[in-house]
C-alpha cells in the first residue's frame, strides 16, 4: 500500500533533456495528482533501479531510454493534516537519454510535455524537482 506505508517506498525518476527542454509529466494519480514532475514511480520487486526507471519512462511517456548516471537521491515525505506520514518515497533520480519512441502520455500521466528548463516555474514544478533538473544539466556533456 502506498498511502500510510509501514516503511519508505523506493522510487525512481528520470531527467530527460531534448536541447533546452526537459520532459515533464502531469500526474494522473496520487500522490502529486495534477502536479508536474519527472517521469518515474515505484520500483517493483525483482527489478533493478535502472530497469524501473526505463519501465516507468516507457509506461508514462511511450519513450524508450538509456539510463545514465544517478543525479540525486532524496526523500519525498507527504504528511496529512494531523501530521501522519501519508506518503514516504526514497527516490533515485537518473539522467536518461531517449533511444526510441514517440511522446505519448500513458495511464499514470494526464499529460507529457517537453518544457523549456527556463519555464519550469510556469508549470509550478516543485523546487526540489527543479533543483534535480538543474543538477542534471551540469552532468550533460
Amino acid at each position: 500500500m502506498r498511502s500510510y506505508p509501514d516503511r519508505p517506498i523506493v522510487g525512481v525518476g528520470a531527467v530527460i533533456f531534448e536541447g533546452d527542454r526537459v520532459l515533464l509529466v502531469k500526474r494522473a494519480h496520487e500522490p502529486l495528482k495534477g502536479e508536474w514532475s519527472l517521469p518515474g514511480g515505484a520500483v517493483d520487486v525483482g527489478e533493478t533501479l535502472e530497469q524501473a526507471a526505463a519501465r516507468e519512462v516507457q509506461e508514462e511517456t511511450g519513450l524508450e531510454v538509456e539510463v545514465g548516471p544517478i543525479v540525486e537521491v532524496l526523500d519525498r515525505i507527504h504528511r496529512d493534516d494531523s501530521g501522519g506520514v501519508e506518503y514516504h518515497f526514497v527516490i533515485v533520480d537518473y539522467l536518461c537519454h531517449v533511444t526510441w519512441g514517440a511522446l505519448v502520455p500513458g495511464s499514470d500521466a494526464e499529460r507529457a510535455e517537453w518544457v523549456k528548463v527556463a519555464d519550469l516555474q510556469s508549470h509550478q514544478v516543485a523546487e526540489v524537482t527543479a533543483n534535480v533538473i538543474r543538477k542534471a544539466l551540469s552532468l550533460e556533456p
